[in-house]
C-alpha cells in the first residue's frame, strides 16, 4: 500500500514538476523585466498614469526596438564598437564571449551545414550522438591531410559537454532536427521518446 501511494505521489510530481518550473520561469522573466522598468516609467509618468504589466510591455518593445536598429548600418557599427571593448576586458571577455557564441549557434536562420546532427563512431562499436560546429578544417587549431571537423558532444542530464576534432570518416548524419536530438541527449533518451524525422 506504502509503495503504491509513493508510486502515486511521485507520478503526480512528475506531472506537475515541469509545468511549475515553466510558468515560475515566465513569471520570473516577467517580474523582473517589470521591476527593472517600472521605476524608470513612473519616474517619466505621473503616478496616475502607471499600471502594473508596463514595465514587462516596455521591455519587450526595447527588446523589439533593438532588433530593428541592429539593422541599420549605424547603430550595428556602434555595437561591434562596444563589443570589441567587452572583449579586450580581461574575464569579461572570457563570460561575454562563451555566452555570446552560444547564444549565436542557436540563432534563427543560421547556415544549416553547421547544425548537422551526427553519430559519432567510437572503435568499440559504441555511439555518441553530437553536432558539427565547425565544419571547415581551415580554422582548426590542429592541421593535417585528413578531412577533419569539430563535433561537439553534450552530457545528459547536465549544462556541458566535449568539443572534439575527429575525421569526417568517423561521423554518420543522423536525420533529427537540433531541437530533437538536443532533447534526445540532455533527457539521455528519456523524455519525449524522440525518434528521427
Amino acid at each position: 500500500m506504502f509503495r503504491f501511494l509513493t508510486r502515486q505521489f511521485l507520478t503526480g510530481l512528475i506531472t506537475i514538476l515541469p509545468i511549475t518550473i515553466t510558468l515560475y520561469l515566465i513569471y520570473w522573466v516577467i517580474s523582473s523585466a517589470e521591476k527593472a522598468l517600472s521605476q524608470v516609467i513612473m519616474f517619466l509618468l505621473p503616478d496616475y498614469m502607471y499600471w502594473p504589466g508596463m514595465g514587462f510591455l516596455a521591455a519587450i518593445a526595447l527588446i523589439f526596438t533593438l532588433g530593428i536598429l541592429m539593422r541599420l548600418y549605424v547603430f550595428k557599427r556602434l555595437f561591434k564598437g562596444a563589443e570589441s571593448l567587452l572583449y579586450h576586458l580581461p574575464v569579461i571577455k572570457s563570460i561575454y564571449g562563451s555566452m555570446h557564441d552560444f547564444f549565436h549557434y542557436f540563432t534563427p536562420g543560421r547556415e544549416t551545414e553547421f547544425e548537422q546532427v551526427v553519430s559519432v563512431k567510437l572503435d568499440n562499436g559504441m555511439e555518441m550522438i553530437g553536432f558539427i560546429t565547425l565544419d571547415s578544417a581551415e580554422h582548426l587549431p590542429t592541421k593535417d591531410d585528413e578531412d577533419r571537423v569539430l563535433v561537439y558532444l553534450p552530457m545528459s542530464y547536465n549544462i556541458g559537454g566535449y568539443p572534439v576534432i575527429m575525421p569526417r570518416r568517423m561521423l554518420k548524419p543522423i536525420d533529427m532536427s537540433m531541437e530533437q536530438a538536443l532533447r534526445f541527449v540532455l533527457t539521455a533518451g528519456v523524455a519525449g521518446h524522440t525518434k528521427p524525422k
